[in-house]
């Protein structure tokens, strides 16, 4: 009996659907650090968003009194609600009623189209989620540092979340209004050339994937910060034990030493952070560890650690804390992390949309046929203080 459409969508759910997760779980560092904790995945989420208590307040009711003074007021505990809402991430894949011809006439042929397809989609998800993870929510991608005005290139201050192929959306000085929106079709250093004229008047502005803005998972970026401003519905300038340790240098890039790393690791222990678990960098920043201790000729091989993490070992006490690097982290920043404190809230893994029974639907007017994959998921945190970024480290 030949192959049919019926037979291909049970053929594609079963062999490609899992092939997301696993993927996300062998190649992605930082998610899959997260995943492999204690507290790395809540899928009982309910609706659009989880919530959770958050202990900001001690019990101030304690005192000492001489003899028959009257006592101190009573206190208690202070609480907050933490409201985390998930965010709609979607995937599609599109292939012409040609391919599906195959189906009948050669099945291989149409596995092995389906196959760089599914798994095509699959590896671009893996990449994107790894640069969302490391963003701030909004979904900037780059920042223009020329005037593009009436042209077809402009420069950025950086590309590395830049692709061709990618067509962005370029807003305003405001983040509210999109100026301009274009497909890349070239990148050389930092001149990013696009397909239609951009109109936008002024460096400053930023790059965002069409329709993303404001509506991407939050990042270490966002996470691992102290400024004023919402997390999620808590502002860190109201509840200051809400925010991280952040040691920066007004933008200036200075040498990376161990005093900076061990402050970092004491500033969150005072805090009532604990002792971070890892440490991820860029590789610009690795080398600059690695650097540090080649002069003083200390061990600079990579470790293997539990749970597969491999990176330079950082010593602070007794413990030995891994230098991960990840070639998706921003420049010049070493984030010092307490991995069981994150947590990714998802409804389920990502997963083909099948809800009428069908992965493969039709495109109406075209000969051909689509296919979507989503995750419903936000990454969280519950205890913000537990966390610090040390930034504008001099490239090693």
């Amino acid at each position: 009996m030949p192959a049919t459409l019926t037979t291909v969508q049970a053929i594609t759910k079963e062999i490609y659907g899992p092939r997301i997760v696993e993927t996300l779980d062998d190649e992605v560092v930082l998610s899959k650090r997260i995943e492999k904790t204690s507290r790395g995945v809540v899928s009982e989420v309910g609706a659009k968003y989880v919530t959770f208590p958050l202990r900001v307040r001690r019990n101030q009711g304690i005192g000492y009194r001489n003899e028959n003074e009257q006592l101190q007021a009573a206190g208690q505990q202070g609480y907050v609600s933490v409201r985390v809402p998930l965010r709609y991430g979607y995937g599609r894949v599109h292939v012409t009623g040609q391919t599906m011809d195959l189906v009948d006439e050669n099945f291989n042929a149409f596995a092995d189209a389906m196959t760089r397809e599914m798994e095509g989609l699959t590896e671009d998800l893996v990449k994107d989620v790894n640069r969302i993870m490391y963003g701030n929510g909004r979904g900037v991608l780059a920042t223009l540092t020329s005037t593009p005005a009436a042209s077809l290139t402009f420069t950025v201050a950086n590309t590395q979340y830049l692709e061709l192929g990618m067509v962005v959306d370029i807003y305003d000085l405001t983040g509210l209004d999109v100026e301009d929106t274009a497909q890349i079709t070239n990148i050389v250093g930092l001149t990013v050339t696009v397909a239609t004229v951009v109109t936008a008047d002024g460096a400053g502005r930023v790059l965002v994937r069409t329709g993303n803005a404001e509506k991407e998972p939050q990042g270490l970026a966002s996470i691992v910060n102290n400024a004023a401003g919402l997390l999620f519905n808590l502002d860190g300038s109201v509840e200051p034990k809400w925010n991280s340790t952040v040691n920066a240098n007004g933008g200036v890039p200075r040498p990376l030493s161990e005093g900076l790393m061990i402050l970092m690791c004491d500033d969150i222990r005072r805090a009532g952070g604990g002792k971070p678990t890892a440490i991820f960098s860029d590789l610009a920043s690795r080398r600059a560890y690695f650097n540090l201790l080649s002069q003083q000729r200390r061990f600079n091989e990579p470790k293997k650690y539990d749970g597969g993490l491999v990176g330079l070992a950082f010593h602070y006490g007794a413990r030995e804390i891994p230098v991960v690097e990840e070639n998706d982290a921003p420049p010049g920043i070493m984030w010092f992390l307490r991995e069981d404190r994150f947590t990714i809230y998802r409804d389920k893994p990502w997963h083909w949309a099948d809800r009428d029974g069908s992965i493969w639907k039709w495109v109406a007017n075209f000969d051909a046929f689509e296919a979507l994959t989503k995750q419903y998921w936000e990454f969280g945190v519950d205890a913000r203080h537990s966390h610090g970024k040390l930034a504008d480290i001099l490239a090693g």
